[in-house]
């Protein structure tokens, strides 16, 4: 049944779901955390299709960033991820529990059925398939015996794919130099908000570039969250030329000798070319002043639009050099597996995550924590 339901996957036209396209505060509301589960997607999605899409959503007014206090709470940012993946954990390790509980064998229907719970979790029909074609083959020569050997070993799989071999980020450069890319409305302003927030709390300055010039709001939104952070925004007016916003941003953090400059990007352009000759334009003039800038380029993207994340990462990867991913709204999820689908088939380092609204909600990503808060098993009210 389940090798019927992959080949439908593979092989049905492709439609792509562009996420919605209220920026930031609106799209990072509270009422997004109960956001029902996206509808499923197959894997190769055309990046040029997705962004036809992108470009074709209606523009929308944009709100300002709500105020909140921002006091971390004791119990850690571990303790918050597990209770932050609730709807990842419901939607695919306790399925698998359930599926698993009181069998005593693995048998070939039971690896079917866990193939089916990791894609329709988002871990995708390609980098789940790779993923059981190991396991059935350790299962065949016996290398797998039980069912908690062998939900272990799906652990392992995933950590296994999840550790992309990349250097740690220093943020290093005088100043650092941090280009941030992606469409609108996976909440790219505001992730630059709680970065800024981060690197004030490791004891970094930084100096914030409006170069999203498409968009009015986007440069009111960053300037708005600059006065509260008490970071300075370099901005010009609306359509300006967001390589000259970049330019001169880096003259005034090399003049004011702050570390890190994060650049803001346009989250929504016309065609594939326009997006590709924007972003190698404001690179050539950041070169200009620094040589080796930028030495980050994050692409920003929202965990609830599942396979669809994937499609942008493809596109943004095709457009320019990218170091990196920010994945927000992984609290809103139930298909957390396309964190997984992102590291395995882009081959790129998932360097922070979103947990949640609140400034300190942006994280280092840690494969090893994450799958152990995703894996870890109830031990009160199941």
């Amino acid at each position: 049944m389940f090798k019927k339901l992959l080949k439908k996957l593979k092989g049905e036209p492709i439609e792509t779901q562009s996420p919605s396209f209220q920026e930031d505060a609106q799209a990072e509301a509270p009422t997004l955390a109960e956001t029902a589960e996206e509808p499923e997607k197959a894997d190769d999605l055309s990046p040029a299709d997705s962004l036809q899409r992108v470009a074709q959503q209606p523009q929308e007014d944009e709100t300002e960033p709500a105020i909140q206090e921002e006091t971390a709470p004791a119990e850690g940012f571990f303790a918050r991820l597990k209770q932050k993946l609730t709807k990842s954990k419901e939607g695919f390790v306790r399925r698998m529990d359930e599926l698993l509980l009181g069998k005593k064998e693995i048998s070939p229907e039971i690896l079917d059925e866990l193939e089916e719970i990791l894609v329709t979790a988002d871990v995708g029909v390609k980098t789940a398939s790779e993923i059981f074609e190991q396991i059935r083959a350790e299962v065949k020569r016996k290398e797998l015996n039980d069912v908690d050997a062998l939900r272990e070993r799906i652990q392992f799989k995933l950590l296994e794919l999840l550790n992309v071999n990349a250097p740690p980020l220093t943020w290093e450069g005088n100043p650092c130099v941090v280009l941030v890319v992606g469409v609108n409305g996976v909440g790219k302003t505001t992730t630059i908000a709680k970065l800024t927030y981060f690197l004030q709390e490791q004891g970094k300055t930084c100096l914030l570039a409006a170069a999203d010039t498409f968009r009015a709001a986007a440069i009111e939104q960053l300037d708005t969250w600059g006065q509260r952070l008490n970071t300075p925004v370099i901005k010009h007016k609306h359509g300006a030329d967001p390589s000259a916003v970049a330019f001169d941003a880096i003259e005034a953090g090399i003049k004011r000798k702050v570390d890190v400059v994060i650049i803001d990007t346009a989250g929504r352009l016309h065609t594939k070319t326009n997006l590709m000759e924007e972003l190698k334009k404001i690179r050539r003039v950041i070169a200009k002043k620094i040589p080796d800038a930028p030495h980050e380029t994050f692409l920003v993207l929202d965990a609830t639009t599942g396979q669809n994340a994937l499609s942008q990462a493809k596109l943004f990867r095709e457009a320019t050099d990218l170091t990196g991913i920010i994945l927000t709204k992984l609290d809103g999820t139930a298909k957390g597996g396309i964190v997984a689908a992102i590291a395995h088939q882009m081959r790129l380092p998932i360097r922070f995550i979103g947990i949640g609204e609140k400034m300190y909600d942006l994280r280092p990503f840690d494969a090893k924590d994450f799958v152990a808060a995703l894996f870890e098993r109830d031990t009160q009210g199941s």
